[in-house]
């Protein structure tokens, strides 16, 4: 009879659970465990025990919760980087503001996914970041690109005014394609260099083009 063994070299990947919420972090564990690329997870429902906890483990992967007290997910993160910078470390939270994905991606995230992610997107994320991906829900994902656009404080006339000066034209020729005085053409000009921080219409046609 001939039999197989799993190469010593394929390491399962373990994961670290950080949530205040324990009916969250044992439907989590489930999941995980449910993939062979992952061991069974350790849990901690706090930032101090999580990082009591990594003194002891050897972590992969760290899931943790951005809102909890007395420690937020933020200073949890920011003491995992300085006791680990090779841990991968994802926030899985129900925000979804862009501020709380900046933040965090700044600190050293490999990844901010929010709660209502599919099951099977979300191990797949987890797995991908395990690999040195990054990987944020879509919606953040669209969000923080809104978030800066250079045209995202632009009015929809102050939109189509830039539109037309990447074209090339003058005051005079916009005034005339929107049937506004020339006048009116000058002040929203004046409003949108203000406004993109633009020192020149070629700057602020530089911009209309790249977006």
């Amino acid at each position: 009879m001939i039999t197989t063994k799993e190469s010593p070299m394929i390491r399962h990947c373990q994961a670290l659970l950080v949530d205040d919420h324990p009916m969250l972090r044992r439907g989590l564990c489930q999941l995980l465990q449910l993939d062979p690329r992952f061991a069974t997870p350790l849990q901690a429902g706090s930032g101090p025990e999580a990082l009591a906890l990594m003194t002891q483990h050897a972590v992969d992967l760290v899931v943790l919760d951005l809102n909890m007290q007395p420690m937020s997910g933020l200073d949890t993160l920011q003491a995992i980087r300085r006791q680990d910078r090779t841990c991968k470390v994802v926030i899985y939270s129900v925000s979804d503001a862009p501020r709380d994905a900046e933040a965090v991606m700044a600190a050293g995230a490999d990844g901010f996914l929010i709660k209502d992610t599919d099951p099977d997107e979300l191990i797949e994320a987890l797995a991908a970041i395990t690999q040195g991906q990054q990987r944020l829900s879509p919606s953040l994902t669209q969000a923080l690109q809104d978030e800066h656009r250079w045209d995202r404080e632009l009015t929809p006339r102050e939109r189509q005014i830039a539109d037309l000066i990447a074209q090339g034209m003058s005051n005079k020729a916009i005034s005339e394609a929107l049937f506004i005085s020339e006048g009116t053409a000058k002040v929203h000009v004046k409003n949108l260099l203000r406004k993109t921080g633009c020192s020149s219409r070629v700057a602020l046609a530089v911009k209309a083009l790249e977006q």
